[in-house]
This record gives C-alpha cells, structure tokens and sequence, in this order.
C-alpha cells in the first residue's frame, strides 16, 4: 500500500471539503488577555485578539492563580513524579478534590490529567462492571462520553437531544431490574443550549437509573459559587455524577468527576484511565484550587462576561449577522457552509487581528458551520464593536443572508 499517497488523499479532501484545521501559533501575555500574539509562517509577529478562548472568565490571567502555581512550582517542582498510586499524590491534589466535592456537594472527588480523560474513564468504567448495564445516552453528548461508552461495549440507546419523554420511552423499554446509567450535558459547547436537568432526573429516578451529567462548559459559569447550572438550579443532590473541568472557566486543566465516596472509590480502582497515567503537576491542582474560590466567593466575572455575552448580541442584532439564540455565555455565529466558515476565519485573523477558529464537520452536522464567539469579562466594548464591524463587512462580501429583525 502506498501509505503516503492515502494520507495525502484523505488530507486533501478536508483541503477541498473546507474542513482542513490549521492551528494558530498563539502566545499568551501574562496580563494582556484576550490579546495575544500571533505567529506567522513567514516569521513575522502580529497583535490578535482571541474570540474563541474556553478560559471563559480569564482565570488563567488571575493573579491569585498564577502566584498559587508559582509557589507550588518553588515548593514542589515542576512535575508530580508518578501516578496517583506510585508517589503521585501530592497533597495540592488531596486540596483539590476537596475542593471539589465541595463545590458540588458530593462526598469526594477525583480527578483526571483532562475532562476528556475523566469522561471517557469513568463512564467507560461504570458501564462496563456495572453487570448488564444499559447506558442512555443523549443525542448530542461530548466526543468523550461517547467514547468512553463506546469503550464499555455496554448495551446503549440515543435519546432526542434534551427530550425527558424520548428518555422515558426508551426506559420503559428495559428490564426494570437491569443497571441503567443516563449520560448527558448542562450546556452544549456548540450550540449554547441549557438541558432540562430537572426533567430528565424524573425520568432516571422514575426507572431508578444513575444520572452522569457532564458540566464542563457550566462548572464556575453559573450558580451562586460557580457549581454549574445544577447548582443554579438547586439539584446538585439529584445527580449522581457530576463531572467537570478545571481547563475552562477555571483557567488551567484537567478533568474531574465528584460523586459518592464509593462511586468515586470504585472508578479510582478499577478506571484504566486513571490508574495508568501520570499525576497532574502539583502547580496546576494549586492554581485549580485558587480559581475554585475565588469564584466561590466572587460573582463579579460572571456577571461582567454576561454583560459582554448581551452586548456583543445587540450589535450583532444591529448589523443582521445571523446568531443562534441560547441562555448561555456561547455565541454561535451560522454560516452553513465549511468553505466560507473558513475563508471568514482566516480573513479575520489576517486582516482584522481577530482569532475566532471556524467549527465545522465532525464537530456539528455538516450544513451547520459557524463560528463559535465566547465572550470574556476581559473583552471590552470596542472589542465587540470591531468584531461586530468586522463580519459586517464579510457578510456583504460572502453574499451571506441577513438576519431579519
């Protein structure tokens, strides 16, 4: 087989389809967040201002955060030396998951190298020694939970994005006394939606099936202390599991579940993804620690971002640039096509100094390409109004439908 010439082929149909990614070479300045600097492949060095950044609330700029992991790197060093079980755990990592728990008021945490990881270790684990367990799993659910589903090779049902009946419908259809584990998201990082939450609990309690709901894109977004939309919304107790991230809204990385101390217990022993891979460095769990509460006890950068999120709407409103509407902090921007999606993108980053990456096919169904705006607290109004004059122009030359007000 010529293996060059297939790599080569399949490359160059993501080249024709559109879909080809090209990374940005980007560097952060401590301080200077959401301008960066950008580096071209002709060496030359430009400013950008970053629109697609998941550090949602600019936490990876905080200087409590970044004095945390500065201590920890000069009392610790830089890595953690080993796995959680062969001289890994470090004490920031034992804060950590206190903290954690914490947060969402469950009995303990664990925490993973990525909220991929955590995903697709702890479904992936549960589904599969839970004997016979039948896992229900929404339409619309994360890469990684489907793949840690995937991974189980447990029995599995697709209910309708965010529909409790089509849940219930499929319920109905197991037997009663098999293991059950309902697998979903709060908010949707592609489209912004918010899951009915409470519903769907009716649903799992109704057929006594355990609820894994996936806060990623919530987790110090929502809620008076930053515990996601199901503390928003006062049923953190109602779920079993809840999993989230510390690279979003929290500003570093890594990935987390808390639940019961069984539950977490047991993933701990038996998940492969946890138990073979390298500790996260004692600096990061030290600045997750420092984001943790300092959102627990400040609202001020959720609401500055939600006041950003509203402004940056009414101008696009104001020039007919067709958004999706959603209760959430994410701003889909339609396109419905990968190529223009594409040249959009690359005709911002070059002429206008803004970074927004084009979202395309696999990540949403093809004809829904967009670009996907997150709005920070650090983001001023003349940023917006620049972006906002920006697409204003592209979409009269692209020939692009207006929204109709």
């Amino acid at each position: 087989m010529d293996y060059a010439g297939f790599f080569e082929q399949q490359l160059g149909s993501l080249r024709d389809e559109g879909r080809y990614r090209v990374f940005a070479d980007l560097a952060r300045h401590q301080g200077q967040f959401p301008k960066a600097a950008r580096y071209k492949p002709d060496g030359s060095v430009s400013d950008v201002t970053v629109w697609c950044s998941n550090d949602y609330l600019g936490m990876g700029q905080n200087p409590d955060v970044i004095a945390a992991m500065t201590a920890a790197i000069k009392q610790c060093g830089a890595g953690a030396g080993g796995t959680r079980n062969i001289s890994g755990t470090n004490h920031h990592h034992v804060e950590l998951e206190r903290e954690l728990a914490d947060l969402h008021g469950k009995e303990a945490a664990l925490i993973f190298t990525s909220g991929y990881v955590s995903n697709w270790a702890s479904l992936g684990t549960l589904a599969s020694k839970l004997p016979g367990c039948a896992v229900f799993s929404d339409a619309d659910n994360h890469a990684s939970m489907i793949e840690g589903i995937r991974h189980s090779k447990a029995e599995r049902h697709i209910w309708k994005h965010n529909d409790p009946e089509d849940l219930d419908r499929l319920l109905s259809q197991v037997d009663p006394d098999r293991p059950k584990l309902v697998a979903f998201e709060s908010v949707y990082s592609m489209d912004g939606d918010i899951s009915p939450i409470a519903e769907i609990c009716d649903v799992a309690e109704k057929h006594n099936a355990l609820t894994y709901l996936d806060e990623v894109h919530a987790v110090g977004m929502y809620g008076p202390r930053g515990g996601g939309v199901a503390e928003r919304e006062g049923i953190m107790d109602r779920l079993d599991v809840i999993e989230g991230t510390l690279g979003k809204a929290f500003g570093v990385m890594g990935g987390y579940i808390t639940a019961s101390t069984q539950l977490c217990d047991f993933v701990r022993s038996f998940a492969s993804g946890f138990i073979f891979t390298t500790a996260l460095p004692p600096a990061v769990a030290a600045g997750a620690i420092s984001s943790i509460r300092h959102l627990k006890q400040s609202d001020t950068e959720r609401l500055k971002q939600r006041e950003m999120v509203a402004a940056l709407r009414t101008g696009l409103d104001k020039a007919g640039i067709p958004h999706m509407p959603n209760d959430s902090h994410i701003v889909p921007v339609m396109v419905g096509d990968a190529v223009k999606c594409k040249w959009i993108s690359d005709w911002l980053l070059d002429n206008a100094g803004i970074y927004v990456q084009p979202i395309n096919y696999p990540t949403v169904p093809k004809g829904t390409e967009r670009l996907r705006f997150t709005p920070t607290p650090l983001h001023s109004q003349a940023d917006i109004e620049h972006l906002v004059s920006a697409l204003n122009e592209l979409w009269s030359q692209c020939a692009l439908a207006r929204a109709v007000a």
